[in-house]
Parts: C-alpha cells; structure tokens; sequence
C-alpha cells in the first residue's frame, strides 16, 4: 500500500493524560475494556478510528520466538544509517514503558508518550461506545493493542519514513499485525508461549508464518531453517505465490572476551557484507536478517561503511548487557531454552571453563518452560542465586531453587533487589538470566 501524503493530525478531540496516568492505563486497560477478546479486530478498529496512522510510514514486521528484538533494532539501526527517519517499536521494556518506542535512535520523550497514549485511549474508548450502542459486546483491549496504537500515532506526528515493529506474540493475531507491511522477517522459531501458540514448532512456526502475505517482501531468518519449520514456511510462501529471501551467514572470529568483537559476512542477491560488531557469538545471525530485510526493502545495495556504523553503534539492551565491570554485572534476557542455549554458546565462545564464571542469578515465569532453562543455565554456572521478579506472572523462587543442585545453590532471596544488595555487600560478580523481567528489573535498580 503506498504511504500518505501530507501529515498525520488525530482525526478526534481527547483529554491529555499526564505521564503517570499513561502509563497507569499501560500497565492496566480494564477502564477502556469490555469482556470480547483480545481481537485482532480491536487493533483494526481503533486505528480506523484514529484515520490509519500506520499508513503514513511503511511498517516492516520482524517475528520469530528468539532474536526478533535483535533484528528489529539492527534493522531500524541500518535504515537510519542509509538517511531514513526511522521509528522501532519493541517490546516489553526492560525499565520504563517509553522505552518501547524509539524515533531515529531515541527513546520518545515521556510526553509523546503521554499523548500517544491518550489518542489510542479516547480512539478505545469510541470504538467501544459504538459497539455497546449497537448492542454488541465491548472489546477487551489488552495493554499490549493500546501500546500499539499508541506507538502508531507517536510515529505518524512524528513523520518518520519507515517504522520497524517487533511481533510481541505469534503473528496470526498480534496488534502489529493490524497494520499492512511491505516487508516482514521471521528470524527462529522454539518453543515458547506453548499455551497458547501450540506445543509443537511446527504449530508455532503456523502462527508466526501467518505474517507472510501476497505482494511482501519476505525473509526467513536462519533459526527457520530447522526442517520441521522450514516446511511451514516453504508451504505459506508457495501459498502466497512469494519466493522468500533466505538468510546464511559466517562468522570468522568470534569474541576472545566481554567486550570483544565478532566478525561476519552475509550474502545477500546484491552484495557481499563483512562487519564487525561488539557483540556476543550469537548476534551475527540477527545481523545477517536485518541486512538482507533492509537491502530488499531498499531495493539497492547498502552503504558499506553505513552499515559497519550502525551496527557497531546499535544498542541491544539486555542482550549480552554488562551493568558493569567491576565486579562484573551482565544480564540477558534468554527466556526460554533455545535463547538460553544461545546465551550460553556465547559464554563457551569467552571462556569454555565454567568454574571461571561467575554466579548466576535466576529466575523464571510460571508460563514457561522451567525446567527447559534451568537445564540449560544451571550447568553452565559454578554458582546459582535464585530470586523473584515483581511480576504477576513469576514462579516462587522456593519453586526454582528446588530445581537446582543444593551443592550448586547460594541463595534464596524473595525479590530482586535483596539478591542485588547480595552481591553488592558481598562486592561479587554475577550474571542475570532466565527471563526477560530480571533482566529489566537488574537494569532498573543499577542504571
């Protein structure tokens, strides 16, 4: 679909929330909701509400279970190195709710956000007096579809050219998906939101496979080429009448140590590419996606020298993340068994002797694959602290540390930061893994 012209103003007059009050209703969207849903439909309509933002800048679509933040800011990272205005809208945040949505580089200001937040709460808000007046049912609208529109509506005042957005679940039916991309990337696919995606990868590569559509562009990252999950990818994209771009790459010298950098080349139907990034073993892969998803979506070969800016300047926050150095602070957000496996490979890579590592701090979500991560992490480590994040969704810590070999276990602690005053008082390093709300919850009382 082509873009817009001219610029995008909010088709209705709505209250201005303050900063606090946005973020109240992000956190919270029971005041705004009904009891039909989450519908893919209640994105659709309150973005017809709004007058389309999305269809003021392209949308380019990045999904998979593990790597997608990765791409998704790689990509946005390169097409403001090739002189775009360029939004990414991730999630969840690590510390703050801005931090979701980005325009050239920068987190939106508090404000933005307020505003872009009260639009989508009055456009919520309309659709659903509607539908109550017509005698169907509200919508539910989850925290997740308000934050969507939000972004939408922050990047269309803000007249960027092309918006990046990171699936936050599946693809069939996320709130991104309420938009009409002109590209879209999958990068790997494994075994997570089993509940509701399906239990099998071929069920959950169905799910995320529902993001291609006739006349996109389409690029399949190297964690589809599993067979199982290539054939659902094969098929859709056969349905769909798409030849896909397939991701390959190599690297050719991995980090000695924390801080080192990782060398890579791609291929891609235009070029050759060799970079080099400060990031862990893992993340050439990522790259490797985000260069073939930019350059097809460009049309042209990249700018080599652009390209090497970009990503030896792109943050990934809370992947491979050291807090600091001395005594070392590292967290990760692996979250489920395949980005815990990839955490650790990128450890192996460092320092292959794991008595030389320091201690882990874990912990889990009850809705994921437990034991799966603590299978993986545990062995990995000469040391484990366990602890609980402030989330409703957190496993007891009492419930992970029976998971872990009591000549392994060095703590149990109820919450975050009396695991972090721990090791302060102790002044030891530590790592942080085993799920994407630790990681934040580390970020926020260190930074």
């Amino acid at each position: 679909m082509a873009k817009r012209s001219g610029s995008y103003v909010v088709p209705f007059s709505f209250e201005l929330l303050s900063f606090d009050e946005a973020v109240g209703l992000a956190a919270d969207t029971g005041r705004i909701s009904g009891d039909v849903g989450p519908l893919l439909e209640t994105v659709v309509d309150m973005l017809d509400e709004l007058g389309r933002p999305d269809e003021y800048f392209d949308c380019i679509q990045v999904a998979g279970t593990n790597g997608k933040t990765s791409t998704t800011r790689f990509s946005a990272a390169i097409l403001r190195g090739e002189g775009l205005k360029t939004a990414l809208y991730t999630s969840p945040q690590l510390v703050r709710y801005p931090e979701r949505m980005e325009v050239d580089g920068r987190v939106v200001s508090d404000e933005a956000f307020a505003r872009g937040v009260s639009a989508a709460v009055e456009a919520g808000r309309r659709v659903n007096a509607r539908r109550v007046a017509a005698g169907e049912r509200a919508y539910s609208i989850t925290p997740f579809d308000l934050l969507t529109a939000a972004a939408l509506v922050v990047f269309a005042e803000a007249a960027v050219d092309v918006a990046v957005l990171e699936v936050g679940m599946g693809g069939r039916w996320d709130a991104t998906s309420a938009t009409d991309p002109v590209a879209v990337a999958i990068t790997g696919i494994g075994l997570d939101h089993t509940r509701i995606l399906g239990d099998t990868l071929e069920a959950i590569a169905g799910e995320k496979a529902a993001v291609i559509k006739p006349g996109r562009l389409v690029v399949l990252g190297e964690g589809t080429h599993e067979a199982s999950v290539q054939r659902v990818m094969d098929a859709r994209c056969r349905e769909c009448g798409i030849v896909p771009l397939v991701v390959n790459h190599a690297t050719t010298k991995v980090p000695a140590h924390v801080g080192d950098t990782v060398e890579f080349s791609c291929t891609t139907p235009r070029a050759i590419y060799t970079s080099s990034m400060v990031k862990p073993g893992y993340q050439p892969q990522n790259a490797a996606c985000a260069i073939m998803l930019c350059e097809g979506y460009l049309g042209r070969e990249l700018d080599h020298d652009a390209l090497d800016a970009s990503l030896m300047g792109c943050p990934t926050p809370g992947r491979f993340d050291v807090l600091g150095t001395d005594p070392l602070k590292l967290i990760d957000a692996c979250h489920n068994p395949q980005s815990c496996e990839n955490f650790v490979s990128a450890l192996d890579e460092i320092d292959p002797c794991v008595e030389n590592r320091p201690t882990l701090l874990c912990a889990a979500l009850a809705d994921k694959d437990v034991a799966g991560i603590v299978d993986v992490l545990i062995p990995a480590f000469p040391r484990v602290v366990v602890t609980q994040t402030d989330s409703a969704r957190a496993l007891p810590a009492e419930e992970v540390a029976a998971l872990v070999d009591a000549d392994k276990l060095a703590g149990v602690y109820p919450s975050v930061s009396e695991a972090l005053a721990a090791f302060d008082a102790a002044g030891e390093s530590f790592v942080a893994a085993g799920t994407i709300t630790l990681a934040g919850e580390v970020a926020g009382l260190l930074r």
